[in-house]
């Protein structure tokens, strides 16, 4: 049985939606943040940085979300989520997940707690973290802007979640959230329609908003 230990509106969030769209029978376990359990022993026996995600499937352990996405998508290839090894669109498939957590995830990290930069200044963090959004957002509405249904084209796959999670992690931004960009706002309540996406939404108590 597979285990996704998760907490709400996390990273989880992408794995949680992989899990529905491949139809995989999963076991949600529930890591309590507000009390501090992902920094408990327990927790740390799995996951020596004490973040959220990670996944058991038997005996395999993995964190860092883009690694369980790939994981889910190669162990189940039927799914789709992945291009074919070797091919040039596994290449740019590659290229965004990677993009996505290095860039994207890791500067809206800074958002989300400023104090570890500027314990002083946490206005000022967001502020300047917002500025700095804007123009890998705009990046992604570029891609976009051919109408193509899906980032990577007609098929919906890992980079679609990813991009998803992490725009929907705009949409407090007082300064060009993601869903106000011409092409990526549409985009992005395509991906929310998605009957997998409902159901994650449905099980951890989120309204229907990016």
């Amino acid at each position: 049985m597979i285990r996704l230990h998760h907490s709400n509106s996390s990273a989880a969030m992408a794995p949680h939606i992989v899990l529905e769209e491949l139809g995989l029978p999963f076991e949600l376990v529930p890591v309590d943040t507000a009390t501090g359990a992902h920094r408990q022993a327990p927790y740390l026996r799995l996951n020596p940085n004490g973040v959220i995600p990670t996944l058991e499937d038997g005996e395999l352990v993995l964190y860092e979300t883009v690694a369980i996405l790939m994981h889910l998508a190669d162990t189940h290839p039927e799914g789709g989520l992945l291009p074919a090894m070797g091919t040039p669109e596994r290449a740019q498939a590659m290229k965004w997940l990677i993009w996505s957590t290095n860039t994207l995830q890791a500067t809206l990290i800074a958002y989300f707690y400023p104090e570890r930069w500027a314990p002083d200044h946490p206005a000022e963090v967001k502020a300047t973290v917002q500025a700095r959004i804007r123009p890998m957002l705009q990046q992604l509405d570029e891609v976009l802007a051919d109408g193509r249904p899906w980032f990577m084209g007609a098929a919906f796959s890992l980079v679609d979640v990813m991009v998803f999670m992490l725009s929907r992690w705009t949409r407090h931004f007082d300064d060009h959230p993601a869903r106000g960009f011409p092409h990526l706002g549409p985009y992005l309540q395509r991906v929310l329609a998605r009957p997998a996406v409902q159901r994650v939404f449905a099980r951890e108590g989120l309204q229907p908003f990016v």
